[in-house]
């Protein structure tokens, strides 16, 4: 894997409640994967807008399972940025889908996307 690819790859942050099981799953198959849950970036327990605000400033797309009250935080969000502001996107996933195709649509999501493709977008997954 070059440098360059790499760079390009989705950076992520898994939201406070995403199942950790897709997280072992993604890191079992594909350890270069670039994921950090709540815990290791040191934001648990905060409010959704202030997830959003610490994911757009360390440029890393958040996964959630939050398909109730994630999207108006973060149209709201998107609403308040300045001209310059930008968001590296948000992609749902549902709580109900089983944990080998969410781990599926995630790793083809980073093989075959690069990550500035999902900036201000809000993404339901399966696509």
């Amino acid at each position: 894997m070059t440098d360059i690819w790499a760079a390009n790859r989705p950076r992520f942050l898994a939201g406070e409640n995403f199942n950790l099981d897709i997280m072992v799953g993604l890191r079992r198959a594909q350890p270069a994967i670039d994921i950090l849950t709540a815990p290791q970036a040191g934001i648990l327990h905060w409010p959704d807008p202030d997830v959003l605000v610490w994911a757009a400033a360390h440029d890393r797309i958040l996964l959630s399972h939050d398909n109730r009250t994630m999207p108006d935080h973060f149209y709201r969000f998107l609403a308040q940025l300045d001209a310059d502001g930008r968001s590296p996107g948000v992609m749902l996933l549902p709580q109900s889908l089983a944990i080998g195709p969410s781990i599926a649509i995630i790793l083809e999501i980073w093989e075959l996307s690069e990550h500035d493709e999902w900036t201000n977008l809000l993404t339901r997954l399966p696509l």
